[in-house]
């Protein structure tokens, strides 16, 4: 299966918070692709808030959303709409 991956930025103003990376978690729970998050050489599993949260992304940060398997696609284009979308906050 081939490897997806997307640049994404965010833009809320709290970066990744425990919400937010809560919010982002439950998002790619609910696909069956193994989903990475990659920043600064640095990779955490995207099904984790713990792992999330350790890569301290804040506003303005880029990272990379990785996913490998039968809904890579889907699950790529879900969180980078999240992140766009400022994970449903006002900021």
């Amino acid at each position: 299966m081939d490897v997806v991956e997307k640049d994404v930025t965010i833009v809320n103003r709290l970066g990744l918070h425990a919400r937010a990376a809560g919010h982002f978690r439950r998002t790619a729970a609910g696909f069956k692709a193994e989903i990475e998050v990659v920043m600064d050489n640095t990779t955490a599993n995207a099904k984790s808030v713990l792992g999330l949260m350790s890569l301290g992304a804040a506003k303005g940060v880029s990272f990379t959303i990785r996913a490998q398997g039968p809904d890579a696609r889907e699950a790529i284009e879900a969180l980078a709409k999240l992140v766009a979308d400022r994970f449903g906050e006002d900021e």
